[in-house]
């Protein structure tokens, strides 16, 4: 009802749910019922879906305002192209709502679905919120609809749901597929032979529903894998329920990578191996990095006890268990495959699999660039396991070979020296301004990188949470300036080399 005195009206957001007049909220079908003014979009053929689902509802003496869109393809005779068209559209409709709002008319904009979930609601409500008081009545989405259509659960326990558009490039569609238990992918039409490509790509082609036009009357379920690419509308969606995990089998060991610190670097395989895991193994700070579902066991130790932790994990995958053993970095470079492999020798019923991830020289080179875009060596600077004479050699050796070294555990509380000691061997080889990096908890909290000349390297500023990357003589070293004006260094190895 219109307000006297110049009171504005009120903006509602209308969702309208999946298409089945039935389905629209009784919250909703109020509001539609009371409003003065009832607007809603269309192509330029004029039918309406959302004033179709919403005609059961309406009553005589509303006031309609039929906005129709300029264009439904991303081409156009526009100057500014299909951008510019569709915003003088939404700049145009906003406008002709506010003349409403303004006269103290309350407006009901419908939207199919949810007007907040990929609703064009939403071009209409940033344009106007700043001036007027907005209210959403949330509706049911296309994804309920789809699931309901299907009679299957789209998730269960802690399985994870991901929805997604169909516009995105079948090798990103393809990452998210194959890093989620369960998916709707909207937005299909002309999409769909590259949402086919993506499902197929993920191995989950044959797993998959496409639902067409869900809760109404021409509503149609197939097999994702049937579907004719041409015959595929706008209001499409292909669904992958989220399936049972497969437990891996019983009385194996999987040696776990988990990255150099930012769980956003863990690879899927890495996180369903994590799931499936009846027993997590590790460092207690590493196992801390990852949740526990129900059910699972936790046996953290100290970091210095590998060869117990190796033993730990060939006993419980022997009584059936199925074992995770978590390391920081790769589980292959210094870290807990090798002392998992060497104990399961004298196990031999016990399987054991290593799950690659990324390094910790991975992480800290791409902060400053690609230092290790030619040849390098990958050594450790602990004597601990291995004498100084023989890391000595090696780094003599590398450096005599003019490679790149990524050196990891360069020092510790009880480890002072080494990095002076390997500082000064190394000038025997490489120019004093040879950049160094040093990389200090790397997607960690504490991150914190910076590059040095070799003559200042201060083994004062090393310890065991870093690592360092030093350059050959073909390293390239530069200071720029970041987006936020910040100074940043730049370090890269050309991958030509003098004389080639």
């Amino acid at each position: 009802m219109s307000r006297a005195g110049g009171t504005k009206g009120t903006l509602w957001g209308v969702g309208l749910g999946p298409g089945d007049p039935e389905l629209v909220t009784v919250k909703a079908a109020r509001v539609i019922g009371s409003a003065d003014v009832v607007a809603y979009h269309s192509a330029r053929h004029g039918r309406s879906i959302a004033r179709s689902i919403a005609e059961p509802y309406l009553r005589d003496g509303q006031i309609e305002e039929h906005l129709v869109y300029p264009v439904t393809t991303e081409t156009s005779d526009h100057p500014g192209g299909y951008a510019g068209a569709m915003e003088d559209f939404y700049r145009e409709s906003a406008e002709r709502i506010a003349e409403h709002l303004t006269a103290g008319r309350d407006v009901a904009l419908l939207a199919e679905g949810d007007p907040l979930f990929y609703s064009s609601y939403m071009h209409m409500h940033t344009r106007l919120t700043e001036r007027f008081d907005a209210v959403i009545v949330p509706g049911v989405t296309s994804v309920s609809a789809a699931s309901a259509a299907v009679a299957t659960p789209l998730v269960q326990g802690d399985q994870v749901l991901t929805i997604l558009p169909g516009t995105l490039p079948a090798d990103e569609l393809q990452r998210r597929l194959s890093d989620t238990d369960a998916a709707v992918i909207l937005k299909l039409g002309r999409s769909y032979p590259v949402v086919r490509k993506a499902l197929s790509a993920a191995g989950r082609l044959d797993d998959a529903f496409y639902v067409e036009r869900a809760s109404t009357s021409r509503q149609r379920v197939l097999p994702a894998a049937d579907v004719d690419d041409g015959s595929v509308p706008y209001f499409a969606l292909a669904m992958l329920a989220g399936r049972q995990r497969a437990a891996a089998p019983t009385g194996t060991i999987a040696v776990v990578g988990l990255g150099p610190g930012d769980l956003d670097w863990m690879t899927p395989q890495s996180r369903h191996e994590l799931a499936a895991a009846t027993d997590l193994i590790g460092y207690g700070p590493y196992l801390d990095r990852i949740g526990a579902r129900e059910g699972q066991r936790r046996h953290p130790s100290d970091n210095t006890d590998e060869p117990a932790r190796a033993r730990l994990a060939c006993t419980l995958a022997e009584e059936g268990r199925t074992v995770a053993v978590v390391s920081s970095g790769d589980p292959g470079v210094f870290a807990m495959a090798t002392a998992v492999l060497e104990e399961a020798k004298q196990w031999p019923g016990v399987e054991v699999r290593v799950i690659p991830a990324m390094t910790a020289a991975q992480a800290v080179a791409s902060r400053v660039g690609a230092p290790l875009g030619h040849d390098y060596a990958v050594i450790s600077l602990s004597d601990r396991l291995k004498p100084w004479d023989i890391i000595a050699q090696r780094l003599t050796a590398a450096a005599s070979a003019d490679m790149v070294l990524a050196l990891y555990n360069p020092a510790s509380k009880t480890r002072t020296w080494q990095v002076g000691a390997m500082r000064e061997l190394l000038l025997e080889h490489r120019d004093p301004g040879t950049p160094v990096v040093i990389g200090r908890d790397v997607a960690g909290p504490n991150e914190d990188v910076k590059v040095v000349r070799l003559a200042d390297l201060d083994q004062d500023d090393v310890d065991m949470r870093c690592l360092l990357i030093v350059g050959s003589s073909q390293t390239q070293w530069y200071s720029g300036e970041s987006a936020s004006g910040t100074s940043s260094d730049r370090v890269f190895t050309p991958r030509r080399y003098p004389d080639t």
